[in-house]
């Protein structure tokens, strides 16, 4: 399939829109980075910094103040692995790592952003926010209907700058209107959130470097993930349930998140537990009761609780 999907569970976004074979159009980082060489500095998180005048260096270049956030300076697996914030010269000392950096500890709203690019000017975006669990997990992520005018035009100005000759998807994270973290991909685990004819579009833009997208019936979507214990023997839901799930009132899709037969470690998966799907929804309420029904398939004592 064109679109190059690392994760089987989200083909269902795109399979049953025709993409023109020639098109390839990535949603993991290293095939950004393998189809994008112009662009791939941006992977490059200390250069993102210093693009926007912060105060950061390489591991090695003392700060002049503390706290400082710490983090590696490209990673396309994991991305933050082995971040944290360091409070002081000999905690900088005993932390320093070869390949990380630090920036400025920042504050505010942690917003993730898709933007659409043609030739290096944002055409589209859209704004999304998790609400943080425990050891890494997220409660759910909610995708606004609304625009934050601030951050829209911090990120347009900045990709008005910095990403010229660019069409395609992007995503920013970004903490306080600052950006963390750039990518050269969208957020695939919520693309059917963002109204009907959208997936078009995307290949549409691939394919012909242009961007239509009807988007004035804007809603707040919702995606919730469901967590089990890490460790045991996780199978598959049984299929008349997942089609049961999806048929629920305000569901727009069910992603059954794991391989049956891959063992749990080699899986990529935070700290507090092993996620086993993600439910995306009009509404929390009808999330919620899709993940209660969906978590009957595991026993209950595997099954995080999160209501």
């Amino acid at each position: 399939m064109p679109v190059l999907e690392r994760d089987p569970w989200r083909l269902q976004y795109f399979a049953h829109v025709p993409c023109p074979e020639h098109v390839s159009i990535p949603t993991d980082d290293p095939d950004c980075w393998l189809l994008f060489p112009a662009h791939r500095w941006v992977y490059d998180k200390l250069k993102v910094a210093e693009t926007q005048g912060l105060a950061a260096g390489p591991h090695g270049v003392t700060p002049q103040s503390f706290p400082v956030f710490s983090k590696p300076i490209t990673n396309l697996r994991g991305m933050g692995v082995g971040s944290r914030v360091i409070s002081s010269a000999a905690d900088m000392a005993h932390h320093c790592q070869p390949g990380h950096m630090w920036m400025p500890l920042l504050t505010g709203d942690h917003i993730s952003t898709d933007c659409a690019l043609v030739n290096g000017r944002i055409v589209w975006l859209r704004h999304a926010t998790g609400v943080p669990w425990d050891d890494g997990m997220f409660r759910h992520w909610t995708v606004h209907a609304r625009d934050v005018p601030d951050l829209r035009a911090h990120l347009v100005d900045w990709v008005a700058a910095h990403m010229q000759g660019y069409t395609g998807m992007m995503n920013f994270e970004t903490i306080g209107g600052t950006i963390i973290e750039a990518h050269l991909r969208f957020a695939d685990q919520w693309c059917d959130l963002y109204g009907e004819g959208w997936v078009e579009a995307l290949i549409r833009l691939y394919a012909e470097g242009r961007w239509e997208f009807v988007d004035e019936q804007r809603r707040d979507g919702f995606s919730m993930p469901l967590f089990a214990r890490n460790g045991g023997t996780l199978r598959y839901p049984p299929s008349a349930l997942q089609e049961e799930v999806r048929a629920m009132p305000g569901i727009a899709s069910l992603q059954v998140t794991f391989h049956e037969h891959k063992p749990q470690q080699d899986r990529a998966m935070p700290p507090g537990g092993f996620r086993l799907a993600v439910i995306n929804a009009t509404s929390l309420k009808a999330a919620s009761a899709a993940r209660r029904r969906l978590a009957e398939a595991w026993p209950a004592g595997l099954v995080l609780s999160q209501d």
